[in-house]
């Protein structure tokens, strides 16, 4: 029995692997996503079988409720709540690493000691499940709005962080070097310490870098799961937790540099402010040019080639499906249709793509920062539905910006920018957006959604 559930195990972990690599493309995504889910069912039936009959029912039961809550959440949750789901998500997996090296502690047979290997991984386990839980409530929080999105700081914040971290770190060494015979009490102060760690952590991160966030805490909860696979003697998990750690620190470091930022300053730099101010030029009021449906429509029905700039608006207007209904309207008159896609572009990595596979957009027609930005200067019309910072030129020549050097699209290139804004409040990021300014630069201010489905009537109707 062993023998075939080990083989179950190894059969599991090649389809997470493939189906990893099957992410690689968006042509490929949905299959690499079925791959894993029957990787995690050969898994789980895994899991049973290797229980012997003891105790079966309680992971069976697991098994179900986790499947109903998933399955809820699937068919509940808004494509606009995605990045919180994820941060939930992350957050689950970093708690049940810390809650199984709680169990852990308490079922070690008391006078005898731990050996050093589950001695080292329970207690790295503990530590890094548990800032990861944390941190990622205080994401979630922050990006449904429960509390405010802004980098929240107060004097001597470094200081006490450093402070917890040290408490952390002496108990963990006390841990260790008493094989884990340490009071419980201590115990829970290493858990505490390790959450409020957590929750400090993530509260001076502002909402434009939520994005880079999530994914370095989903490595933190791939990281913890690994440790736990050495911490119970499962392959399973240390291989599966490595892909996710390794997997997050990757997308997490591409992202940095994405943004032309050190990670150190977009974790350490309470950057990312949320909401902002009315935008107002160095002269006290921006002069800007304001447009009409109709007259966009004109703009966009004549024009040879319309890149599609889409950002965090979009997602929260729902306007993915209004957007393809526009591109097939133009489509349909020999426009060629693009889609630009930063890499920061929404609240999770990602964000984009996956609003615009929700609305059937043509992956072909996806294009990122490095591919979309020489098809501007060809482009007639750059519609911008949202996306603020990432579209701001201030980035390539106002040393004093905060976003002073990150790769942005170069909307500004083409002949035409049609921007669509509820109102001229700045992005996420709270700072002026010189692009508004410019002569070929028109807004379009409503509702994306509103905004949009007017366009694809207009334009129907030329």
């Amino acid at each position: 029995m062993n023998v075939a559930v080990d083989l179950a195990d190894l059969f599991a972990i090649g389809l997470f692997i493939y189906g990893l690599h099957e992410l690689n493309s968006p042509a490929t995504a949905r299959r690499g996503n079925r791959l894993a889910m029957l990787g995690m069912a050969i898994a789980l039936v895994g899991i049973l079988l290797r229980t012997g009959g003891v105790g079966w029912p309680a992971v069976a039961t697991g098994i179900a409720l986790g499947a109903l809550i998933g399955i809820y959440a699937a068919v509940k949750v808004k494509m606009t709540a995605m990045p919180q789901m994820v941060a939930l998500y992350n957050g689950a997996g970093g708690g049940a690493a810390a809650l199984i090296s709680t169990i852990q502690y308490f079922i070690a047979t008391p006078g005898t000691g731990l050996d050093e290997v589950v001695a080292v991984s329970l207690v790295l386990s503990a530590i890094i499940g548990s800032i990861s839980f944390a941190g990622s409530i205080v994401a979630f929080l922050k990006l449904q709005e429960l509390m405010t999105g802004r980098p929240v700081t107060y004097p001597g914040q470094q200081i006490v962080n450093g402070i917890v971290l040290l408490a952390i770190l002496g108990l963990a060494i006390w841990f260790v070097a008493t094989l884990g015979a340490i009071p419980t009490s201590a115990f829970t102060g290493l858990l505490v310490g390790a959450l409020l760690l957590g929750v400090l952590f993530v509260l001076p991160i502002g909402g434009a870098d939520m994005p880079v966030v999530i994914s370095m805490l989903n490595s933190f909860t791939g990281v913890a799961v690994a440790i736990t696979g050495f911490e119970i003697n499962s392959t399973l998990l240390i291989i599966c937790g490595a892909l996710v750690g390794a997997s997050g620190t990757i997308l997490t470091v591409a992202m940095s540099r994405a943004m032309n930022r050190p990670l150190t300053n977009v974790l350490f730099g309470a950057f990312g402010a949320a909401g902002g101010t009315e935008i107002t030029s160095a002269g006290g009021v921006q002069q800007i040019r304001s447009t009409s449906a109709d007259d966009v429509a004109v703009m966009l029905a004549y024009a040879g080639k319309v890149i599609f700039v889409p950002g965090y608006g979009m997602a929260v207007a729902q306007a993915q499906h209004g957007v393809k209904a526009l591109a097939d309207q133009l489509e349909k008159r020999g426009v060629k249709v693009l889609y630009a896609i930063h890499p920061v572009a929404g609240r999770m990595p990602g964000h984009m793509n996956v609003l615009l596979a929700e609305a059937n957009v043509p992956y072909n027609q996806l294009q990122d920062m490095d591919d979309a930005n020489p098809e501007f200067p060809t482009a007639d019309v750059a519609l911008v539905i949202g996306a603020n910072d990432v579209t701001n030129p201030a980035a390539r020549t106002v040393k004093s910006s905060p976003i002073y050097g990150m790769p942005i699209l170069d909307v500004d290139k083409a002949s035409n920018v049609v921007v669509l804004k509820r109102s001229m409040r700045s992005g996420f990021a709270g700072i002026e957006n010189p692009l508004y300014e410019l002569p070929n630069t028109s807004m379009l201010f409503g509702d994306a959604k509103a905004s949009v489905d007017a366009l694809a009537a207009a334009v129907k109707a030329l």
